[in-house]
């Protein structure tokens, strides 16, 4: 009967880590997600500086993207305009 709980708690405890796993990778991809034209700007930009490049186009990319997410994030969205924010 000990054995039969212990293997039903280290089961319970198994399934809590994989669901907080998936959560913290569901943040990470919507984090990527919404600032990913600046995250691929950085990297490019880093791989073009260790590959001794110029690294001028990936730092005005990586810039523009984050200007781009800031005002996106700073924009108001409600029920009277979410639909003109998606389609602009």
């Amino acid at each position: 009967m000990n054995d039969k709980l212990a293997s039903r708690a280290r089961g319970q405890g198994m399934v809590e880590y994989i669901i907080i796993v998936a959560l913290i990778a569901l943040a990470g991809i919507a984090a990527f997600s919404f600032f990913g034209g600046a995250i691929r700007g950085q990297t490019a930009q880093m791989a073009q500086q260790v590959a001794g490049q110029n690294v001028t186009t990936g730092r005005t990319a990586a810039q523009t993207a984050a200007n781009n997410a800031l005002t996106e994030g700073n924009t108001e969205a409600n029920l009277n305009n979410y639909v003109d924010r998606d389609n602009p």
